[in-house]
């Protein structure tokens, strides 16, 4: 009797251990909605789950739905807007995400206001004619910056690495990626413009979601993301991917 009721106990821990494997690992749906400083709606904007590295686009209306559970963290990308990251908790699994996006500063060319001749020889005196004082200053700034610095002001301490200089870069200790791969994306689709993706056709939808499949299936960008620089030559390496691609991105 005792040899018959041990393989019931077995099956029976199997089948909680399997419930309790997939509840752990199951995949929630969150909701949001997408809106500028003003409320408006925002769309096409990429919704990634870093976890996941899942995306999607908000609609029209700046709304998103994306497969996820409580602590994943979501990423917000929208040429024109800052980037933005939310922490997904309990409570935005069972209630919408409400997420606000900020316009990036547009920098504005500095302008100089030059004073005219007034005609009252006391204030044009004062205005075209600095005081001696402030030009002798400007004239030992401008000799000091025109010196060459020691070399030893350069000179690596004892124990610093220093990142030996290649083409024409110069750079000290870790190096970092100044691009990632949505920044690339970014770039691209502004540079080829809308028209060269629908001319392929693929939809405005599906402009990113194509782009990241090119990057995905063995596009080499190591240099562009290092350096942050996209030249002519990397995206006629970026069409001549898309022409060998396009056939098998359409096929089911």
């Amino acid at each position: 009797m005792l040899y018959k009721k041990q393989p019931v106990k077995l099956k029976l821990f199997f089948c909680l251990f399997t419930l309790f494997f997939i509840n752990i690992n199951a995949q929630d749906y969150i909701f949001g909605k997408i809106t500028s400083e003003d409320k408006t709606e925002i769309p096409d904007v990429t919704v990634i789950n870093i976890r996941t590295d899942e995306r999607v686009l908000t609609n029209r209306d700046g709304h998103f739905m994306i497969s996820g559970r409580a602590g994943d963290e979501l990423r917000f990308v929208k040429p024109g807007f800052e980037r933005a990251n939310e922490k997904v908790t309990k409570e935005n699994i069972a209630s919408p995400i409400n997420v606000t996006l900020i316009r990036t500063a547009i920098l504005i060319a500095e302008v100089e206001i030059k004073k005219g001749v007034t005609g009252d020889i006391k204030i044009d005196s004062k205005n075209l004619n600095p005081p001696r004082k402030v030009q002798k200053l400007k004239s030992d700034l401008g000799k000091y910056m025109a010196q060459k610095s020691d070399p030893r002001v350069l000179a690596a301490r004892p124990g610093e690495f220093v990142q030996p200089v290649t083409k024409g870069v110069f750079s000290f200790g870790k190096i970092k990626d100044k691009w990632d791969d949505v920044d690339l994306m970014s770039y691209i689709q502004t540079a080829l413009g809308d028209k060269f993706f629908e001319d392929l056709k693929i939809d405005k939808p599906q402009i990113q979601h194509f782009i990241l499949y090119i990057f995905r299936t063995g596009f080499e960008r190591k240099t562009i993301l290092k350096y942050g620089y996209c030249s002519e030559a990397d995206l006629n390496r970026f069409k001549s991917a898309v022409l060998n691609r396009i056939s098998s991105y359409k096929t089911p």
